[in-house]
């Protein structure tokens, strides 16, 4: 079974990560939630990055706020992909700094990343990712997508 590590820089994050959470346990995907701090933490930082390959995770999502490093920083030291969620925190530029800070990494770096606030998406890319090589998960993938179609359908019907 597939593990998501989904990790972000203060315990404020978590309103908006919650989102990847609970979109992650509806594809039946176990999730392991954790705060670590690129600036505050920066010893957990190097464990968690290098090790998170070794404990079970096939994905990383990283969200957090104002400079956002997290994301960068675990993309560098793991060979797992990295899903960064720039974070709109209380000390943020209007998230432009945490838009940025995730968005452009340097070649050999890759971060994919979502909107601002964007966990759903992290989550559901996350799981898509699981799904290229597991067919049940690939399969729940595809009834979600049936059920965002049909609920289009839906309020087409009642307007």
């Amino acid at each position: 079974m597939s593990k998501v590590g989904i990790i972000m820089g203060s315990k404020s994050d978590l309103p908006v990560m919650q989102d990847a959470i609970d979109i992650l346990k509806g594809f039946d995907i176990e999730v392991e939630v954790d705060i670590v701090s690129a600036h505050r933490t920066p010893e957990k930082l190097f464990d968690y990055g290098k090790h998170a390959h070794t404990r079970g995770f096939s994905v990383i999502i990283a969200g957090a706020g104002g400079a956002a490093h997290l994301p960068g920083m675990i993309a560098s030291l793991s060979p797992l992909p990295v899903i960064g969620v720039p974070v709109k925190s209380s000390n943020s530029i209007d998230g432009w700094d945490s838009v940025l800070s995730i968005l452009q990494m340097p070649g050999g770096v890759p971060v994919a990343t979502v909107a601002l606030n964007g966990a759903k998406n992290a989550g559901i890319l996350a799981a898509q990712i699981i799904g290229s090589s597991d067919k049940c998960v690939l399969d729940k993938i595809m009834v979600y997508k049936e059920g965002l179609k049909a609920a289009v359908i839906e309020s087409a019907k009642n307007l």
